[in-house]
């Protein structure tokens, strides 16, 4: 299967569409901006502090339209898997940059841009939510899983500046992600039109790719990010 624009055949497996629409841009997410620099080993804490902070809005914004529609047909199969990130990462920037966060680390336009885009979807039906839980979530549950470990140990991070990866509160992480692709999969098939899923996954990582850089700009700038 290419990356062709694919038909709503599809919609009963959203997720490995997604990933072929999305993986040429998946491969210049690691290539480009802060995100490159962290798979490097060339990036410091306060620039992953600066990222945090710019994804925590979104996260909030994904949250919120899950909860709003947790029992509407479709969305309603992601009710059982609530991956809530938003306070893990509130308590990682916590410790990571002290509980004045919000204020001395800036929001960007570019992180602001990516979270009023989740807001702008969470309306109507909040189908298109779906293609930003599998970017977020599953990014989460796959690629995350190595930059934990890479922020660990390469960058010192202490477990309590890492809950935004930790999974081990679920009675079986391991199959946590299989799990969340099922649901996925499963809330996709109520939608009328599951292409406007797919491209919406493309958005999301073009979202993602701008924050990356504008965040790597930030930084070369020398302004202040965290304390």
């Amino acid at each position: 299967m290419t990356a062709a624009a694919p038909t709503s055949s599809v919609s009963s497996d959203i997720t490995t569409s997604l990933y072929h629409r999305t993986r040429a841009l998946h491969l210049e997410a690691e290539k480009t901006g802060i995100i490159a620099d962290l798979l490097r080993g060339q990036a410091t804490r306060p620039g992953y502090a600066l990222l945090l902070r710019n994804l925590f809005p979104a996260y909030r914004e994904l949250e919120n339209g899950l909860a709003r529609h947790q029992d509407s047909p479709g969305l309603d199969r992601l009710k059982p898997l609530k991956l809530r990130r938003t306070q893990a990462i509130e308590s990682d920037l916590i410790a990571l940059c002290g509980p004045d966060w919000a204020n001395t680390v800036p929001w960007l336009p570019a992180g602001q841009a990516y979270a009023k885009r989740i807001a702008e979807v969470a309306e109507g039906d909040g189908m298109l939510l779906i293609a930003h839980a599998y970017t977020r979530y599953l990014g989460d549950l796959n690629g995350g899983q190595i930059v934990q470990r890479l922020l660990a140990n390469t960058y010192k991070l202490r477990p309590c500046e890492l809950s935004h990866y930790d999974f081990s509160g679920f009675p079986n992480p391991s199959e946590l992600k299989n799990d969340y692709r099922a649901a996925l999969n499963q809330a996709a098939a109520a939608s009328s039109d599951p292409d406007a899923i797919i491209e919406e996954g493309a958005t999301a990582f073009t979202l993602n790719i701008g924050l990356s850089v504008a965040v790597q700009n930030q930084l070369r700038q020398n302004a202040p990010v965290a304390s």
